[in-house]
């Protein structure tokens, strides 16, 4: 996969950085989870995020194959990273897309790893 960039998603955004898209929906309970959760890395100026209700961006999920939210589409310097990420045997991260449910503790591990 070629690296992306926000303009080719459609997507204001820095073009410097750590920046998250999270793909979310109003009736998901898991997508209502994610901001008080990365707020903290936000507060450490670590990363910046962006929530994007899938409804207004229909083009971009069937593109990307979302099948399910949050979807988090992680991006470094204005680019959607290039990287897949195994934990535990298990793909969480799949060419810079992390698609479904997670808790805190995982979601931690994965964000530190994908930056790494």
């Amino acid at each position: 996969m070629k690296k992306r960039n926000l303009e080719e998603f459609g997507i204001s955004g820095p073009k410097q950085g750590r920046f998250i898209i999270i793909l979310i929906s109003k009736w998901c309970k898991s997508c209502k989870l994610l901001s008080p959760f990365l707020e903290k890395y936000r507060q450490q100026n670590y990363l910046e995020f962006r929530e994007i209700e899938i409804g207004t961006k229909s083009k971009l999920i069937s593109e990307l194959k979302i099948t399910a939210v949050p979807a988090l589409l992680f991006f470094n310097n204005g680019k959607l990273l290039n990287k897949s990420l195994e934990i535990n045997g298990e793909m969480v991260v799949k060419d810079g897309i992390m698609i479904g449910s997670f808790n805190s503790e995982l979601l931690e591990e994965i964000i530190h790893k994908i930056y790494s």
